[in-house]
């Protein structure tokens, strides 16, 4: 997903504020579901990030093209694991793995295989073969 970076992403400098690369992350996973045209709430149901790791490369500017791109790590469950990374050219800037968790109520809840499906098709064809699933 390509994303430009305006004047209220950065700090005074023109730099990208830290917590936009996260903001720019959900972009992408909400994005994932709107060009398959679905919504990321299903029956009740969302996404909601456990954890995250973050690793800032190098800063992004104001006017900077961005690319997006996501990745599956590992599906369990009621939980995935999801590797995303930032690009601006071919350089590669940003990139964060964060456990996202299934959730209903409040509690975390099992994923059916059609919603298991979609991140394997939408975010790795090849996951099944890869991972002889």
């Amino acid at each position: 997903m390509k994303i430009r970076v305006y004047y209220e992403d950065t700090d005074a400098g023109g730099i990208v504020y830290h917590s936009n690369y996260l903001n720019f992350c959900e972009r992408a996973r909400s994005e994932m579901f709107f060009r398959n045209g679905k919504s990321p709430e299903i029956d009740g149901s969302f996404f909601v990030i456990k954890r995250a790791e973050a690793n800032f490369i190098k800063p992004a500017k104001l006017g900077d093209l961005l690319c997006v791109k996501n990745e599956i790590v590992e599906i369990k469950n009621a939980s995935l694991r999801l590797y995303q990374s930032i690009f601006r050219d071919d350089i590669k800037i940003f990139e964060m793995t964060s456990t996202i968790v299934y959730v209903k109520d409040g509690k975390p809840v099992k994923m059916n295989r059609e919603i298991i499906n979609f991140f394997r098709d939408t975010l790795n064809p090849n996951y099944a073969t890869k991972n002889n699933k």
